[in-house]
């Protein structure tokens, strides 16, 4: 990352910009509404949206936020541009700083499996496999779409 690059909370006016970012990086699925994820996030004390900005451009996000006692985080993307750069490892520290100030112990995502370059870059930052299984239904009446 370069000295003009920061991590920051995200404002409210920078909503498109960060739904665009999460298009491009291939994130967003048609049964969940990308503005809806990211107002929610926005708009309660549990969760947030950070952005990486390079000289004012955005240039890398992260959803995180917790029930108390785990982090989530969601919604990892970084421009194509400035992959490889250090964005997403200063997005991840980011979250969990995030998540340490408010207490939360434990941190855990989701990746789908066959998404093995994300894969690959948790490892390196020394995430594991917790060898369990998530299960889950919808309950706003949208069809399921398991992957």
């Amino acid at each position: 990352m370069g000295t003009s690059t920061i991590v920051r909370g995200v404002l409210g006016a920078e909503c498109a910009e960060v739904i665009s970012l999460w298009h491009d990086a291939g994130l967003t699925r048609p049964w969940n509404d990308p503005e809806t994820d990211f107002v929610r996030a926005t708009s309660g004390p549990s969760s947030t949206v950070l952005v990486c900005a390079d000289a004012g451009a955005l240039v890398g996000t992260v959803m995180v936020g917790h029930d108390g006692h785990r982090g989530w985080v969601y919604y990892l993307a970084v421009a194509q541009s400035h992959r490889r750069r250090g964005v997403g490892r200063a997005l991840m520290d980011a979250a969990e700083k995030w998540l340490v100030e408010r207490e939360v112990p434990k941190l855990q995502f989701m990746v789908r499996a066959t998404n093995t370059p994300a894969l690959g870059f948790y490892e390196r930052l020394g995430y594991e496999d917790q060898r369990c299984v998530v299960l889950g239904r919808r309950l706003d009446g949208v069809e399921s779409h398991p992957e």
